[in-house]
């Protein structure tokens, strides 16, 4: 079974709770490792400083940790800032190209096969 990659294309999720990712890249270090799966949940809830979410940037699904907060937007960072394309470079997150929060994360690869 192959699973969407969190950084590739955005493709429509399915109107479902939770969707499940791939981590690429090494944006997130160490929290999340590349090839890491991850549970996104898709409904709306009041986002935090802290949290993890994805979201979506020019036709891409991110990844980051949510830095700040304004009414509409949220301006996000990679755990690994020397690594990351994150809110320093293209600013704040409109709330309503969040997709979702991730909620969990396994410990170890899982591979495709």
């Amino acid at each position: 079974m192959t699973l969407p990659r969190s950084s590739g294309r955005l493709k429509t999720l399915p109107k479902a709770p939770f969707a499940i990712r791939r981590v690429i890249g090494d944006s997130m270090l160490p929290t999340l490792k590349s090839g890491q799966l991850i549970l996104v949940l898709q409904w709306r809830v009041k986002p935090r400083v802290g949290q993890i979410i994805m979201f979506e940037h020019n036709g891409l699904e991110k990844i980051k940790r949510i830095s700040d907060i304004r009414p509409d937007e949220i301006f996000v960072l990679g755990d690994n800032l020397a690594s990351s394309s994150d809110s320093r470079q293209f600013g704040w997150v409109r709330y309503e190209d969040s997709t979702g929060i991730v909620v969990a994360k396994n410990t170890t690869k899982w591979y495709s096969r």
